[in-house]
């Protein structure tokens, strides 16, 4: 799993506790690494990577490394087309496996499109302001 912009990392941990094999943090923040390391220190987990990088630039840098993820995670900043531009940036590398999935929260005001690359959007659920938009690969879509 990879979660993106991960701020103190809750969802990433959460899917080391439901039995994630690993996970990576990506913050450009370091209190923010340092807060999901210490976490995770107290859990005794050790199966993750930290990447103190902007989530953009991570991006390029993971597919570079031939990582891809089933599941890719984001929350970034909202009404900064963080959202759009990441979706962009995961559809252009070769970052998701063909069963994968992208969820993505996005404040509701942030129209994302239907279809970007090979992903295809396939479900979104709309809580107060945040909306989670699901995405995946249209080859999985098209098994279906």
């Amino acid at each position: 799993m990879l979660e993106l912009f991960a701020g103190s990392g809750a969802v990433g941990i959460e899917a080391l506790s439901c039995g994630a094999r690993e996970v990576h943090f990506v913050d450009n923040q370091a209190r923010c690494l340092r807060l999901i390391e210490s976490n995770l220190a107290s859990l005794k987990v050790t199966s993750y990577a930290l990447h103190k990088k902007d989530s953009l630039k991570a991006i390029d840098f993971l597919s570079a490394q031939g990582i891809s993820f089933d599941i890719i995670f984001l929350d970034p900043p909202y009404r900064q087309d963080l959202a759009k531009n990441s979706l962009l940036k995961i559809s252009s590398c070769d970052i998701v496996t063909l069963s994968g999935i992208v969820v993505l929260e996005h404040h509701h005001k942030e129209e994302l499109p239907e279809r970007e690359g090979s992903l295809i959007l396939f479900k979104q659920k709309r809580y107060g302001d945040k909306v989670l938009s699901f995405y995946q690969m249209k080859t999985q879509l098209s098994e279906r």
